[in-house]
């Protein structure tokens, strides 16, 4: 049986209404303090490969939640006003998950088309996972 939406209709659909940066005009926004990298991918695919430098983790699951103002778990950094590119490993959970943020009324947001295996690949800077402090 088909799906009603498959999730390439949903990315299309959510690409159609979000803006997309190349990883050249990412790369240029890097280092902006009015511009904060969200990466929402998950914790071990962070541990095995890094992250971009200087990036926010909102885990893809808990993001609704981080962005609301009237969430028991929300995140000042989204009431920050400044520009958010959200990220993954290759752009499609990005696509949804700036789709959602905008529809959320968070703004500006964008997301990074090839996300970071393509910013690796063009010589992105790379920095390992902050390490969790140790619990006690």
């Amino acid at each position: 049986m088909a799906m009603k939406k498959g999730y390439q209709q949903l990315v299309d659909e959510a690409n159609g209404r979000i803006e997309t940066l190349t990883v050249e005009a990412a790369q240029k926004l890097h280092g902006n303090p009015d511009v904060v990298f969200v990466d929402i991918r998950d914790p071990r695919e962070l541990e095995r490969e890094g992250m971009i430098a200087g990036a926010f983790h909102a885990p893809r699951g808990m993001l609704e939640f981080w962005i609301d103002p009237d969430s028991p778990y929300y995140k000042e950094i989204f009431g920050s006003k400044k520009k958010f590119v959200f990220y993954c490993a290759g752009g499609l959970r990005s696509a949804l998950a700036t789709d959602i943020a905008q529809t959320m009324g968070l703004e500006p947001v964008a997301h990074i088309a090839g996300g970071f295996g393509e910013w690796k690949a063009k010589g992105g800077p790379v920095a390992e996972r902050p390490a969790r402090k140790p619990a006690g």
